[in-house]
């Protein structure tokens, strides 16, 4: 088998697994322990729903694994928010002063050369690859590009921002 490494967006609660199998009305097999610990989960960007109580594909998984697998939205590492970012969603340090402010992923694009200050580099209506890249809301509402601090990379305080 190969090996991955995922990362899904999900809704997920407390739930053991005899509570998962009675939800899904299903007996809970012999060899199976009701009493543990776990987490219902709704996988939200990604999956045909399977049960009519939910909008997005439901499945159990045990304490440790889920655990192991996900972080809370508001306390992520900073590869975590940068696949959020590939995803289409903001994110913000909680750390950080000013409100108001987050990162964003601006994809890449092409176009025409058509004003300065390209027009002093190329000539008019050359194809220009733009390359995608992360800009910044500011506290004062100015876009600009952004790089990572050191400190921005190792930091586990990232959060997705919802609009």
């Amino acid at each position: 088998m190969k090996t991955y490494i995922g990362t899904k967006l999900i809704n997920a609660k407390p739930m053991t697994r005899q509570q998962y199998n009675d939800f899904r009305g299903w007996s809970l097999p012999e060899d199976e322990n009701g009493d543990d610990a776990g987490f219902l989960v709704e996988y939200i960007d990604g999956g045909k729903p399977n049960t009519e109580q939910y909008s997005g594909y439901v499945s159990w998984s045990p304490d440790e694994v889920f655990n192991n697998s996900y972080r809370a939205i508001d306390s992520m590492t900073f590869g975590l928010a940068v696949e959020a970012l590939k995803k289409g969603y903001k994110a913000a340090r909680s750390g950080w002063n000013g409100k108001g402010m987050f990162i964003f992923l601006v994809p890449g694009s092409t176009f025409n050369v058509n004003r300065p200050p390209l027009l002093g580099i190329y000539p008019e209506g050359t194809e220009i690859n733009y390359r995608p890249h992360i800009d910044m809301k500011g506290v004062d509402g100015s876009i600009s590009t952004w790089n990572a601090t050191s400190n921005d990379c190792l930091a586990e305080d990232w959060m997705i921002i919802d609009d």
